[in-house]
């Protein structure tokens, strides 16, 4: 049995930000998102957040993530948070100890850790080997390689501190043990803190062997204390989420102007230009192009899609063989079928469009519903809000909309209908037939240009 301790109290002072530090976005998501999402892909019984400055933020952001809460009203050190969730953790479960400001551990490092822990070994420790390891606490082994304790950096002396093995902080502890040590930790040291690694020199007393396992690399356990290091794992977040479009298959123009920041699940033959950004779930067919400066938001394309540049769709679905932009705007709602046509500086919003639609220049269609084979003229534009309320416009099948028409919704126009250029359609169109809306043309014969005083 699993459970783990997410801590996450800290307010982030270096950040010179409202925010508590643990909420700072990485990959569009907070620091602790990203610590409970992977702390979940094992087998947990619960996941418990110490959470101290801030907490009803750090509260309400968690709102729809399944986990329990405990508060370290004042940050006593790593020790005291722990020991703030005790009494939540069972005598016969391990607890897995996390960091809610270290993002970017891998569920397979923690599953290596916590398979360590048994009756016999109840505390399990992962470390890394650093050229530099000025900072962290140092793994103190004697001759025969066998875990001491652990020694923080300001307490260390001159010569612990050119030990290269580093704790990370990240830990696996039997309930039970865990309980009783952290009952007998003291605060006399240099920064008067209840060091939570204490414990692994109890252990050691107690007459456990400590095991250990290393990250895979320093990426794993970094943690964020500034914007500086913040933009700093932003970059291998991003080097390590295309890598594995690389390896999907995906022809990433340039891996270095490509941001993954979300997830993203790819099709065969998939390209990528440079500079596009996919947020959220996104969803790429077979042989989808994506052109340079795309935004792709919770965006699904069907089979053969080409996204040209500098388009930005949210929350929208694209049929197969489809092709949109440049410069096009698709917003939340909207779905096509295969084939479509949507050009350039084109906005559509809660719009259906049929199969073979094209909407190619210069227009907005919102709250529409547009059939197969319909040709939307150049500056079409459909009016659903009369300022209050929203209202929905229907073209059937086979319709053609002339250029710079106005459809004032509600308002349906009919199957295979035409609309002359320029109208201004206030009342249903019927089918087959051909609608003009237009004010009567005169000509001045009077009138002179004015000329320059």
């Amino acid at each position: 049995m699993l459970s783990s301790i997410i801590l996450a109290a800290g307010k982030g002072t270096r950040m010179r930000s409202v925010l508590p530090k643990v909420l700072q976005p990485l990959g569009c998501r907070p620091l602790l998102h990203h610590v409970i999402a992977t702390a979940q892909s094992l087998s947990l019984r619960q996941t418990i957040v110490v959470a101290g400055f801030g907490i009803d933020a750090v509260k309400a952001s968690c709102a729809k993530m399944d986990v329990s809460w405990a508060e370290q009203a004042q940050q006593l050190g790593t020790g005291h948070a722990v020991a703030q969730a005790i009494d939540m953790i069972r005598d016969d479960e391990t607890a897995l100890i996390l960091y809610g400001d270290v993002p970017l551990i891998h569920a397979a490092t923690l599953q290596r850790l916590v398979d360590l822990v048994d009756r016999d070994h109840p505390l399990a420790l992962l470390t890394i080997h650093l050229d530099n390891p000025t900072g962290y606490g140092r793994v103190v082994r004697n001759k025969s390689h066998k875990m001491l304790s652990i020694v923080e950096e300001k307490d260390a002396t001159e010569q612990q501190k050119t030990i290269g093995e580093v704790n990370t902080g990240i830990m696996a502890v039997k309930g039970i043990n865990l309980r009783r040590w952290l009952a007998n930790l003291k605060n006399s040291n240099a920064q008067g803190e209840y060091y939570l690694t204490d414990v692994i020199a109890m252990a050691v007393e107690d007459g456990f062997m400590v095991k250990s396992t290393e990250a895979m690399n320093e990426m794993e356990v970094l943690g964020v204390n500034d914007k500086i290091q913040l933009a700093s794992l932003e970059r291998m977040l991003q080097q390590e989420n295309v890598t594995q479009l690389l390896k999907a298959g995906v022809t990433v123009l340039d891996p270095a102007r490509c941001d993954v920041r979300g997830t993203i699940e790819v099709g065969m033959d998939v390209s990528i230009d440079v500079n596009v950004v996919m947020s959220g779930k996104v969803v790429l067919g077979n042989n989808v192009s994506i052109g340079a400066g795309c935004v792709l938001t919770n965006v699904t394309l069907g089979d053969g899609v080409t996204l040209l540049p500098y388009s930005v769709l949210e929350d929208c679905v694209i049929g197969a063989d489809s092709r949109v932009g440049p410069f096009a705007r698709v917003r939340p709602g909207t779905v096509t079928q295969d084939h479509a046509h949507i050009g350039n500086f084109v906005e559509l919003k809660n719009a259906q469009l049929g199969s073979g639609a094209k909407v190619n220049h210069l227009s907005y269609v919102g709250d529409a519903t547009v059939g197969a084979k319909v040709n939307i003229g150049a500056g079409t534009i459909t009016c659903n809000y009369d300022g209050v309320n929203k209202y929905r416009t229907v073209i059937g099948e086979g319709a053609f909309v002339g250029s710079n028409t106005a459809l004032v919704a509600p308002v349906t126009i009919g199957a295979g209908a035409t609309i002359g250029a320029g109208s201004v359609v206030t009342k249903d169109a019927p089918e087959d037939k051909l609608t003009l809306a237009r004010a009567k043309q005169l000509t001045i014969d009077s009138w002179q240009r004015p000329v320059k005083k």
